[in-house]
């Protein structure tokens, strides 16, 4: 029977009174969600706070099970100190990886907002919006075809100003919340020390290896991260992160089980 350990339990005591507090009592996000750099709002400590807050009992939910699922393990092995090190570890690092990602993209569309707001023609604002908010092309037309027929009309220049800054505003003003980061560092580090454990996942009709599991999971990650769907709001990056700073101190700590006694 799985024993919870102390430290996991003390985080998923945590991370529910966080998610009872935002969700019930007095919303916290908006200070301590983990904005773009970009962003007025971003603050440093954000880096840390962004863990303890969640966007739905769903993702609540699925994140505390993985921490329940493969959390004690590791802090059995670990001791409770570096256990919550690795899991703070890892968080941050994924925070830091969504956020460099975040920064360079954002920095570019900046760039392109002011080229459009210098030079705003009909086919312009197709190509921005066609680039970086498909949506929005979509539900105005109408709009975009006006444009089209009278690309001097000054209110349309305007107009069209107005959504090419908007679509900027809404990339700097969206957050990041989850233990995700956190989580797949543990799922990294279970499929390093223990690859040949086989698990049985309600989605796969058959029993999978962690290692397997682990790195079609990553792939599948680094895949949609790249993919960058405007409609996904999965922090794709942020998984990777996690996975990637837990490697790095792994191979830091060194891989085989017996260094960590």
């Amino acid at each position: 029977m799985l024993q919870i350990t102390p430290t996991v339990r003390n985080l998923l005591i945590l991370n529910v009174l966080f998610f009872i507090v935002d969700a019930y009592i007095l919303p916290i996000s908006n200070r301590f969600a983990l904005m773009p750099i970009l962003s007025p709002a971003f603050m440093p400590y954000q880096f840390v706070s962004y863990m303890f807050l969640h966007g739905g009992f769903g993702h609540l939910f699925s994140n505390m099970f993985g921490l329940f699922m493969f959390g004690p393990l590791l802090e059995r092995m670990w001791g409770p100190k570096k256990f919550l090190f690795f899991y703070f570890f890892t968080g941050i690092g994924a925070g830091l990886l969504f956020s460099g990602i975040g920064y360079y993209e954002n920095a570019q569309l900046l760039k392109s907002v002011e080229v459009y707001v210098q030079y705003p023609t009909p086919d312009g604002l197709v190509d921005f919006m066609s680039h970086h908010a498909k949506g929005f092309y979509q539900a105005n037309l109408d709009f975009f075809n006006a444009f089209e027929e009278n690309p001097t009309n000054p209110s349309y220049i305007q107009n069209s100003i107005v959504a090419v800054k908007s679509v900027y505003q809404a990339s700097i003003s969206t957050p990041m919340v989850g233990a995700s980061g956190a989580i797949f560092g543990i799922l990294m580090a279970f499929g390093m020390l223990f690859p040949n454990t086989e698990l049985f996942m309600l989605f796969i009709p058959f029993p999978i290896k962690a290692k397997y599991f682990v790195a079609c999971y990553g792939l599948y990650e680094l895949y949609s991260g790249i993919q960058n769907a405007q409609s996904d709001n999965v922090a794709h990056f942020a998984h990777v992160g996690g996975m990637l700073f837990a490697y790095i101190l792994l191979r830091y700590w060194g891989t085989q089980r017996e260094n960590f006694y």
